[in-house]
């Protein structure tokens, strides 16, 4: 199932029908029965026409918070390693890649966060900027996984590469995430691992950059991560958790204005973002 946020409130694809619910976003998202609870609202919803899914809404609401995890996978911590060694701290992310305690930190409250369609913002005062393709855990107030969707993380390469203690400014700004189109609410067990998350990036009409990785190929497990995010943490109305990239454009790749990035996930859709 896909549960869609739209201007007109939640839709629901099950079984390629679209159904209109009437419930509020933030309780549905917040229910760690969620899928039983589609389910059953499912059987008494209205039939809504696929134009209700055409400009969805990113997928979380203003009550929730974007957190994210990083050096999840090899390729990240190569790319991090590599963009720091000359402020001397390469080996920073090669300890956190093998450390028990994973990266995480704040990454944007709802209003600079896109959704679909949407344009994202390039810092300025930035001349390194990169998308990160991502799988975003959608978690209940108690930690329970209740769907996935997709994210970009827009991170500054430069900035973080200068100090990591800059880490804030270079991966938190107006229009720096992307999420959607929809959120999969699983309906028997977790997401497949050896789902793809692949990435494109489109200037002047034409494809600069394309990657692929498969989930499998993280080093932590989704569970792990969660524990970590709400240790000491309350979310009383849920958040959203990203869990780190392992396609990362080649060294010296910059995104500029007028570029499209779409990511696809398998399962869960494309989302798609110009640059200004």
């Amino acid at each position: 199932m896909l549960l869609y946020r739209t201007s007109s409130g939640p839709v629901l694809r099950s079984d390629d029908s679209l159904f209109s619910l009437s419930e509020d976003w933030q309780t549905l998202v917040n229910d760690p029965r969620l899928a039983d609870t589609l389910k059953r609202l499912r059987d008494s919803a209205s039939v809504a026409a696929e134009e209700a899914v055409a400009e969805p809404l990113a997928p979380l609401c203003d009550s929730q918070e974007l957190w994210a995890s990083g050096v999840t996978y090899f390729r990240s911590r190569t790319a991090r390693m590599e963009e720091s060694k000359e402020a001397g701290g390469g080996d920073f992310y090669d300890r956190v890649y093998h450390a028990e305690r994973p990266e995480i930190f704040f990454k944007a409250t709802p209003h600079r966060v896109v959704g679909h369609g949407q344009a994202m913002t390039l810092r300025q005062d930035s001349q390194w900027i990169v998308p990160e393709p991502e799988l975003v855990l959608v978690c209940a107030s108690d930690a329970t996984i209740v769907g996935y969707t997709v994210g970009n993380d827009l991170s500054c390469r430069d900035l973080e590469g200068e100090n990591p203690l800059y880490l804030p400014q270079a991966k938190t700004f107006d229009r720096c995430a992307s999420l959607g189109p929809a959120i999969l609410i699983p309906e028997n067990g977790p997401i497949d691992p050896e789902s793809r998350v692949l990435l494109t990036i489109h200037r002047g009409g034409e494809a600069v950059f394309e990657g692929e990785t498969t989930l499998s190929q993280m080093k932590r497990g989704h569970a792990e991560l969660v524990d970590f995010l709400f240790r000491h943490n309350a979310h009383p109305h849920g958040v959203l958790l990203m869990t780190g990239t392992g396609t990362v454009p080649p060294e010296g790749f910059s995104l500029t204005s007028g570029d499209v990035v779409d990511i696809t996930i398998d399962g869960i859709g494309t989302i798609s973002n110009p640059m200004e």
